[in-house]
């Protein structure tokens, strides 16, 4: 079986009060979601707060998750950004032992044509010792890539999935249609993993794997009643981790369990008093 079936966790990076890295916490953030039954770590993606973190800490980080981890499973290293030759050169200074694939977001902000696209990330399989998954997601690129861009991409040897943030299940239904048998769709919307596992969709990359664990261990592995039961028990927490931006939200859901403080950084804020008082009291409904 593919070692990145199954739920991936997004895992955030937990900080101190005065932004410093909370390296007990970001490992007892691992720990709970391993026994909690994840099937992969992702690591410094952007719910890991990549964006601001300077090249030492993302070392630092993913050094710690590797050494941590002790290859209990799988990792995946977030590598991506809207400068090719940046991420070439990131590439190449980067030692990938213990990594066993890398997730790359399609190029943000520049707006790409899709023949782009397909360049940049043929420059990187091309240049990538591990495998590469794909990633996504137009609410935060502005550009989406199409099932044919999709398609197109399966068709390199070092090209291994793609993390489907696009919210369009059609899209989805055309890039699970026309894939390759071994080309890993993969859901990058958790309230949407359900539908993507019926259509042919391997697992989930997901924000809320940080905090429910095994409400996604049951939904990508559990009957089809036990599935049910965990798509639906997301709906209360979705929108809430979202509504003033991720990772705000789960960061929040995290420190009511005790994993981790809420502490973001700058330009992201911590929850608002609201927003943690509606989280607090879901948390307590489910609970």
């Amino acid at each position: 079986m593919n070692p990145f079936t199954g739920t991936g966790v997004a895992l955030v990076t937990p900080f101190h009060d005065d932004y410093s890295i909370d390296f007990q916490s970001l490992k007892r953030l691992i720990d709970f979601t391993l026994a909690g039954g994840v099937d992969y770590l992702v690591v410094l993606g952007t719910t890991g707060e990549s964006a601001t973190l300077s090249p030492a800490e993302k070392k630092l980080v993913l050094n710690t998750c590797i050494e941590h981890n002790r290859g209990r499973v799988p990792l995946v290293y977030g590598i991506g950004g809207n400068n090719t030759q940046a991420v070439l050169d990131q590439i190449a200074q980067t030692d990938f032992k213990g990594i066993d694939a890398i997730l790359s977001v399609s190029p943000y902000y520049n707006k790409p044509s899709q023949a782009g696209i397909i360049a940049h990330y043929r420059a990187i399989a091309d240049a990538c010792p591990v495998p590469v998954i794909l990633y996504n997601v137009p609410g935060r690129t502005m550009s989406n890539m199409t099932a044919d861009t999709t398609l197109a991409l399966a068709q390199h040897p070092n090209i291994i999935g793609m993390k489907e943030a696009s919210g369009n299940l059609e899209q989805c239904m055309r890039i699970a249609a026309n894939k390759p048998k071994d080309f890993l769709l993969i859901s990058g919307d958790d309230i949407l993993t359900k539908s993507i596992l019926s259509i042919g969709g391997v697992g989930v990359i997901s924000v809320l794997a940080n905090a429910l664990p095994s409400n996604f261990r049951d939904l990508c592995h559990g009957s089809e009643e036990e599935r049910l039961i965990s798509a639906f028990s997301l709906i209360p927490y979705n929108d809430l981790m979202y509504v003033e931006g991720n990772p705000v939200g789960i960061k929040n859901l995290l420190s009511h369990l005790g994993i981790c403080g809420d502490q973001v950084r700058l330009p992201m804020l911590r929850a608002s008093i609201d927003l943690n008082l509606q989280i607090q009291e879901v948390h307590k409904k489910m609970n």
